[in-house]
């Protein structure tokens, strides 16, 4: 892959900073209060939530203009879960999809577009296949 853009991103663990490169990005992080911390900061899952929704809902945007459907009210929200991996007993991450569609793309249509959506997505295309993944559409 020739990459046509690169962020880059420094961080110094759980209980620090998260700084990109070009300063953008500059935020606080800290252990949510359900992993025992006192969230006086962002986390990883938060910004892997933000990063997929904000992803999931451009691509849909690319695939609805192929199809020629109007997605400008359409909502993605991404939850990102942490938790014990019983493969490995570490931690792993798993995702659930929220897809919002208006009126007008409900039922097949709507289905179809988030599921070329899904196959299209940076993120799902990443993360396919290594985490637990379901796509919910409310």
């Amino acid at each position: 892959m020739d990459a046509l853009y690169t962020a880059v991103a420094t961080a110094n663990g759980r209980e620090g900073r998260t700084v990109s490169s070009d300063g953008q990005l500059d935020l606080p992080l800290a252990f949510p209060p359900a992993l025992g911390g006192n969230g006086q900061g962002t986390n990883p899952e938060q910004l892997f939530a933000a990063g997929y929704a904000a992803c999931f809902a451009s691509a849909m945007g690319s695939v609805a203009r192929q199809l020629k459907l109007d997605v400008k009210d359409v909502s993605v929200t991404a939850e990102v879960g942490i938790g014990k991996d019983p493969a490995d007993g570490g931690f792993g991450i798993g995702v659930v999809m929220r897809v919002e569609l208006p009126e007008h793309l409900e039922g097949e249509s709507g289905a179809k577009l988030v599921e070329l959506t899904h196959a299209a997505c940076p993120y799902s295309k990443a993360t396919r296949g290594n985490i637990p993944f379901q796509i919910v559409i409310e």
